[in-house]
């Protein structure tokens, strides 16, 4: 044997038998550490070409996040493990078993960076980025390492697996407790994906959580959204499913942002218009002909009626606050930033004790934050200059000094 000889080579130069013994071991060792890293760097760079070459030769992303998440790299210890099992023997029986837990290890890694492409790869779909693989990913690692770690014990204490899968059902109790939000989660990301209720991308608000932004992430324990200042909330999965929050996702579908906002008018400024006024107002060319047709028709009906109009609350009359309401609807209509084909109008809603409200209903078709609010704030800058036109005044709360 390759051993005896070492041994008695050292013997031949005098060296007692107890330093023979271990120079032939460490003689031995260094041998094979150094095969096992010679059949390595030969297979890594075997193997990472072969890929790099497919790499370049498919239009596809997945080869290249393989060779990104290392799974080329992992697959090039797989002779070297094979070289150690065969000759591991030979000197060191006991060995053998700690080759093959390093063997299990090593399949689980390159399972989870596996899986880890197909993560990126979903993520780099526009397709596919929505669906939360995350928590899948996790489950089947969950799952994967499990089985590793009961297979590394019976490995290495020589045990029937049964007898380890005996002990944990009786430990399920524990180990329910123990992995109770993971279940929960696990729940959770599918009926979020059955129901589709969160994608990845979406805009979502929660305000139980602080959270107000983008989910950047789904996975088994936790969902991750990146708010608007920049700052990342957690939230538990399943507090998705147990608990209300707004998923902005058909806003950003649809054709329109919505802007629902009130003025508040002064009920002391509200009146009837007199006949001086409307022809004043008759100068506004989104009113003119509104005016000019209702005008027409309260005239007719009040000397139909014989209104006596030396008293303006005879008969019907025109008041600045409807004049007023529909202004703003034309001005609205023509405006080239709402969206006249979805709905659109403003009413008055009940009164209260600063004021009465003017509600303004419509959608903006610019959906973008920014945008929007820009457009929301030129429109009120603009109903609030015209108020005065209209005599109207907006409440405002006055503050007694002392």
């Amino acid at each position: 044997m390759f051993k005896d000889q070492i041994f008695n080579f050292f013997s031949n130069y005098g060296l007692n038998s107890g330093l023979s013994t271990l120079f032939t071991s460490l003689l031995i060792a260094i041998t094979i550490l150094l095969v096992v890293i010679t059949i390595n760097y030969i297979t890594k760079k075997i193997i990472l070409s072969f890929f790099k070459r497919i790499a370049k030769s498919t239009s596809s992303k997945f080869d290249d996040l393989l060779i990104k998440n290392k799974v080329p790299i992992l697959l090039s210890f797989i002779p070297s493990l094979f070289f150690l099992y065969i000759v591991i023997p030979t000197y060191v029986e006991n060995l053998v078993i700690v080759i093959e837990a390093i063997t299990i290890v090593l399949f689980i890694i390159t399972v989870k960076s596996v899986l880890g492409t197909v993560k990126d790869y979903f993520k780099l779909s526009s397709s596919l980025k929505h669906i939360p693989i995350d928590s899948y990913i996790q489950v089947v690692m969950i799952f994967i390492w499990f089985v590793g770690i009961i297979l590394i014990l019976s490995v290495l204490t020589g045990r029937e697996i049964g007898t380890f899968l005996a002990s944990l059902g009786a430990l399920s109790a524990i180990i329910i407790l123990v992995f109770r939000d993971t279940i929960l989660g696990f729940v959770s990301s599918i009926q979020i994906t059955v129901n589709d209720t969160v994608r990845i991308g979406d805009w979502i608000t929660m305000k139980g959580s602080d959270a107000d932004g983008t989910v950047i992430e789904v996975n088994l324990s936790t969902v991750k959204v990146q708010n608007f200042d920049n700052t990342i909330t957690t939230i538990p999965t399943y507090k998705l499913v147990s608990d209300s929050f707004i998923n902005w996702r058909g806003m950003e579908e649809s054709k329109g942002r919505r802007i629902k906002r009130s003025l508040l008018i002064k009920p002391s400024s509200v009146r009837f218009l007199e006949d001086k006024e409307i022809v004043e107002l008759k100068k506004v060319r989104l009113i003119k002909d509104y005016l000019t047709q209702r005008s027409s028709e309260i005239k007719l009906y009040n000397q139909k009626e014989n209104a006596d109009k030396t008293m303006l609350l005879n008969g019907r009359n025109l008041t600045n606050f409807g004049v007023f309401r529909k202004y703003i609807e034309e001005y609205l209509k023509a405006h080239p930033m709402t969206n006249e084909n979805l709905t659109l109008m403003c009413r008055q809603l009940e009164p209260t004790s600063q004021g009465i409200p003017i509600q303004i209903y419509t959608f903006s078709k610019d959906k973008e934050w920014t945008k929007y609010e820009a457009l929301t704030s030129d429109i009120f800058d603009h109903l609030l200059s015209s108020v005065k036109y209209f005599k109207l005044e907006c409440f405002e709360l006055n503050q007694s000094h002392n």
